[in-house]
């Protein structure tokens, strides 16, 4: 369904939505299937659940307290098929949005369900996340994409998105955003996945944003064996505006970003990110916004016209290139290439803190605005980032860095607001 739109050059758009409370989760659904847009539903998941506490879950159900995200292991398989009765379907799939490291509950209720699509990774589901072993999520991400690929003999085509791509959500270079989400998707398809949609999370300037996504989609060409892919993109991860008229000016960006590149899905945020939970309204509003904005954004050149951002060898590119083949040399198994290439520091998230990260890379904003290496480490890419290291990353340099979209973007005027209610 995505890259059928995708392939009309129609942007489909997705909220971030998950509520403990079955009729609000069903209300959520609901309300995302008729927005003024074309869109996909969103089950994300609790945050007990996904590192397994269980029984802290069915404690909260037992008092009536309400979770931060629907608590798909744990409500009965009858509750669950009643949220998306009259809702699911060939023309508005369901994804659920879990952020687990190792994930075996989830992929074990999902599947039961027939839920066919979901995200994640071993990679960008364990370091950003907590003090799993890299190596335990590796095993159980490799038995659960394997669990998940046995759903084809029901007659579908089970989805996995990597979120490879919003490593950390901020102040990650764009080559590696891009090399990890291909090297997790390429882990996917090792285990069965035929179906993968790869993310890339909005940075700190769009052109090199659009650099990046253009790379991505260039080696998802070069590397990937399978043809039944497309890319994400992921409003800010980062520090979001905090207000109302920023918010919507930063989604905008994201929107036209996602369309110029010919990208086929957008993950929306809302004007309330900053401050709380939102409520469905506003993922409604967020999800028409964004939709308005796409569909009056021109979409990517025709193949052989020219353009500023056409290079097929940009910088990004050939990084993120460089970081896939080291990893690659490594070993054929994927799984094992990932755990090898951390060792080795091939790959290495700058300001990560997970004990299997080796925390030797650092990052920072150049005057214009551009995710630039400060520190590479041990990255195979001494070859192409010479001379960039600006000196010691200081905190107050790094809090400025960190901040950065916030102030940019509360300093401008938004476009107008397009509201849900004037339909």
């Amino acid at each position: 369904m995505v890259r059928a739109h995708g392939a009309r050059g129609r942007l489909v758009v997705q909220p971030r939505m998950g509520f403990s409370d079955p009729a609000r989760m069903r209300a959520g659904l609901l309300a995302t299937r008729r927005a003024a847009a074309h869109t996909v539903g969103t089950i994300t998941v609790d945050s007990h659940t996904r590192v397994g506490h269980l029984r802290a879950v069915e404690e909260a159900l037992r008092a009536g307290t309400d979770l931060n995200g629907y608590p798909v292991v744990s409500h009965s398989a009858d509750t669950t098929r009643q949220v998306l009765h009259g809702i699911r379907g060939p023309g508005f799939p369901v994804q659920v949005r879990h952020g687990s490291a190792t994930p075996r509950d989830i992929f074990t209720a999902i599947a039961g369900l027939g839920l066919t699509a979901t995200e994640g990774g071993p990679v960008s589901y364990c370091l950003p996340y907590g003090r799993t072993r890299l190596a335990d999520a590796v095993r159980e991400w490799t038995e659960c994409s394997e669990l998940f690929a046995q759903l084809r003999a029901t007659g579908t085509d089970p989805h996995i998105e990597t979120f490879g791509g919003c490593m950390l959500g901020q102040l990650c270079p764009p080559s590696q955003l891009v090399a990890i989400s291909l090297l997790e998707a390429m882990f996917f398809v090792q285990h069965g996945i035929r179906s993968v949609s790869l993310s890339y999370a909005q940075q700190t300037h769009p052109g090199q944003d659009e650099e990046a996504i253009l790379a991505l989609r260039r080696l998802c060409r070069e590397y990937l064996r399978t043809d039944n892919w497309h890319v994400v993109v992921y409003a800010y991860m980062g520090v979001y505006p905090q207000t109302d008229e920023g918010a919507l000016r930063l989604l905008a960006k994201a929107a036209e970003l996602a369309v110029t590149t010919g990208c086929e899905r957008l993950i929306v945020k809302t004007v309330a990110e900053s401050r709380r939970i939102p409520t469905v309204a506003e993922n409604v509003q967020a999800l028409e916004y964004a939709a308005a904005v796409a569909a009056n954004t021109p979409g990517p050149k025709p193949d052989g016209a020219e353009g500023p951002h056409d290079d097929p060898d940009s910088p990004t590119y050939q990084e993120a290139r460089a970081l896939v083949e080291a990893v690659l040399s490594l070993d054929s198994d994927m799984g094992t290439a990932l755990l090898s290439a951390f060792r080795h520091g091939y790959l290495d998230i700058p300001y990560c803190l997970h004990p299997d990260n080796r925390g030797r890379t650092r990052s920072h904003l150049d005057a214009d605005g551009r995710l630039r290496w400060a520190d590479i480490g041990s990255l195979p890419l001494g070859h192409l980032v010479r001379g960039q290291r600006p000196g010691r990353v200081t905190a107050p340099g790094l809090l400025k860095d960190l901040s950065y979209v916030r102030t940019t973007y509360d300093a401008h005027d938004a476009p107008p607001i397009l509201r849900s209610d004037a339909r």
